[in-house]
This record gives structure tokens, sequence and C-alpha cells, in this order.
């Protein structure tokens, strides 16, 4: 059982403001009655500025992220929900793994729509079928009808993945030379303007195949494949929606990639520990893809983020220009390796650390292969630079991957 987690987020990609490079969260109308959200049991020191105007200027860290999913709750309140651990959600929707003929039958007798099986798992070897409640119950109250109706069969809630950090700028841009590296390598995460990797061909998943920039997306492509050349595969999750497309989306993308033979997918966004995801992310690791995560900035105290924390991930922290861990960055086994953080004042957030690491293990992963994919970790470890504690420890991990642009 965890608490509620908190992490300073990019408002514009919470709120699916994308192709703009920073906006202000809009008022919404006010619930009569919203789900209570936990605090954290311990504070992160600081404050971000977010946008000008927005309840979140000069906010402290431990702040943002409760008062942007408060604000989602707010003006998305027909869509969104929190699960019984204060975890954001899509209301009313949630997933099946291993349902039959009359266990379907038993779910749709309790209440519940089928609206489709998810095709890109078959990519990954999962049958996902998605419900809907006609009942409109509490979401917990949901779930358990569900599990009564059909035990032999695996439940789950849409859970809704955000940024792991924050992007109010257009990031510095170099571009490819001969001597660049050639990568083929994955991002799950907003739109992306292609403009802000200019050596990379971009393939793009979701949004009818249209290209909706946002900051966030934009952001971590450009710390991904600055001054390298070849293919750059990008999963948009929100296509300008301000919800997004949760769970389901980040594993249809993982199955998108896994078809493609993408080695390498760089995923900057957190959220809770889902059975669907961990499916998901287990089959892509067995495959011989590497999946690298951003542990989130919810503090050193704060319980594991997802997909950081599965098995097989490699998790990365931040540092700042002076090499200490970021005070909000995640701390535990999850964390691997950690990578620079912040850049200027544009881009602070372990989403920015997440993918100079994704970057490195692609120039050491051409094609998905197990035996490969397991040394890159091991490859990564021989390079990087000791910091904090001899050896690993909870917040630097192996130490420090560091690229120059």
């Amino acid at each position: 059982m965890r608490a509620f987690r908190l992490l300073p987020l990019l408002a514009i990609a919470l709120l699916g403001a994308a192709g703009v490079a920073s906006a202000q969260l809009l008022p919404g109308g006010v619930a009569p009655s919203l789900p209570s959200i936990p605090d954290v049991a311990r504070p992160v020191t600081g404050a971000v500025r977010v946008v000008a105007g927005s309840p979140l200027v000069d906010a402290p860290l431990d702040a943002v992220r409760r008062i942007q999913v408060r604000e989602l709750l707010r003006s998305e309140r027909v869509r969104v929900d929190l699960d019984p651990l204060g975890e954001p959600i899509l209301r009313g929707e949630f997933l099946a793994m291993g349902l039959d003929t009359a266990s379907t039958d038993a779910v749709r007798a309790a209440g519940f729509d089928v609206v489709r099986t998810a095709e890109e798992g078959d990519a990954l070897g999962i049958e996902i079928v998605v419900l809907r409640d006609t009942r409109r119950r509490d979401a917990g109250r949901a779930l358990r009808a569900l599990r009564e109706a059909a035990p032999q069969a695996e439940f789950t809630f849409q859970h809704i993945y955000l940024p792991a950090g924050t992007a109010t700028g257009t990031p510095t841009v170099t571009a490819s030379s001969a001597a660049s590296p050639t990568l083929r390598v994955g991002l799950v995460d907003g739109g992306v303007d292609a403009a802000a990797v200019p050596g990379m061909r971009v393939n793009r998943h979701g949004c009818e195949g249209r290209a909706i920039a946002q900051a966030h997306g934009t952001a971590v492509a450009a710390r991904l494949a600055s001054n390298a050349r070849g293919t750059l595969y990008v999963a948009d999750l929100w296509c300008g929606d301000r919800v997004g497309r949760a769970t389901l989306g980040l594993v249809e993308a993982l199955g998108w990639m896994a078809r493609e033979r993408v080695p390498v997918v760089n995923v900057s966004l957190v959220g809770a520990d889902n059975p669907v995801l961990a499916r998901a992310v287990k089959a892509m690791v067995d495959r011989g893809h590497v999946i690298v995560a951003a542990v989130g900035n919810d503090g050193p105290a704060a319980p594991p983020l997802y997909p950081a924390a599965y098995a097989g991930v490699i998790g990365v922290s931040g540092v700042d220009a002076k090499l200490r861990v970021l005070p909000e960055a995640g701390s535990g086994p999850q964390v691997d390796f950690s990578a620079p953080g912040i850049a200027g004042t544009r881009l602070r957030g372990t989403s920015f650390a997440a993918p100079i690491v994704a970057r490195a293990a692609a120039e050491l992963l051409r094609e998905p292969s197990v035996p490969e994919a397991r040394d890159v970790q091991r490859r990564l470890a021989a390079r990087a630079r000791d910091l904090g504690r001899p050896g690993r420890d909870a917040r630097y991990g192996e130490g420090l991957i560091a690229v120059v642009f």
C-alpha cells in the first residue's frame, strides 16, 4: 500500500495543451465533491516556478503534483477519478486479462460493458480487454465487483501516467555531423517537434499519424537524440487531449516498439504499479529490449514509482550542475544510474536525466537481444562515474552517466 506520490510535472502535459511550450492551467468546473488527495510523509524542500498566473507559481516541490491532479480532477471530473490509494485513473474504466467466455458473461451480468480488445497487446503476447462500469460505482467497489464476478481473471484500473519533470521552454538543439552516432531508439511521451532532432527520422505512433508537438516530449527527445542520426520512434500518449491514454496507451506504445524491434525505449513517465503494465514491461525485457525510465521526483522518502521500479528496467535519477542529486529525486534500489537532470531554467527533473542514459544504452544495443541487453547495464556501470557513497547507492545508483551535446 503506497501513499499518493507528489512530483513536479509539466502543467501542459497534464492538461493536454499540446503544441506549445507552456500554458496556464484551465479553471474548469468545480465538482461538488472531490476525492481527498493524501500528503506524502516527508516533504521535499525547494520550490519550482511553473507558469505565471497559475496556482503553481513558486509552489513547493512537494505540492506541485497534488495541485495539478486536483486541477485535473476539477476540469476533467467526468473522465478522471482516484483509485483507493489516491492514484489518478480513468473514471469507470478497467482492464482485464485472462477473460474467457464464461467470465465475460459474468462481468457483463455484473454491470460492465466490454468496450474492446487491445490490439497492440498481441505483440507482447498479452490479451487485454477494456471494460466500462455501467453502474457508476465507486472505483474500489467496481473493482471488487469484477473480481467477485470472475475470480479467475485479473482486473486493474486504467492508471494515468504523468511526466517526471517540468519543461517551460524550447531545448537547445545540436545538429548532427558525420561523426554523430547512429541510433535506433524509442520514446514514449508526449508529441515531439521533429525540428528538435534534425538528424533523426521520426516514426510516429498514435494520433492517426499526426504530429502534435508538446513541450515535455520535445525536450526529452532533444536530450535523447541531440547530435545524432538515425531513427527516433515516438509514441504520443496525449495527442492534444487533456487526460491522455493512460495504462493501455503506454502498453500499446510498448507493443508498437516491440513490433518495430526498437532496441532501447525511454519512458520519462511515472505512476502506479499496474499488473497490465508490469506484464508488458516483462514481455519487453524477455524479448531483449532495454527500457530506461525516470525514477520520479517525489523525494527520497517516497515509495518507488513505475515503470522505473520494475525488474529489468534501468531507473535513472537526476543531478544538478554541481553533481548533487536533485533533492526531489526518488531514492532506493530502483535507482540504477544518475544523469544531469537540469538544463538552465527550462528543464528540471528526472525526466531529462533518463534520456541521457537511454542514449548511452542505444549506442550499445543496435537490435533487441536478450544476452546483449542483459550486458548493457554492466557496460554502462563500467563507464559510470561513482558519486555519493563508494559503490552503488540508493541515491546515485551505479554512478553518473553524462554525454556532451
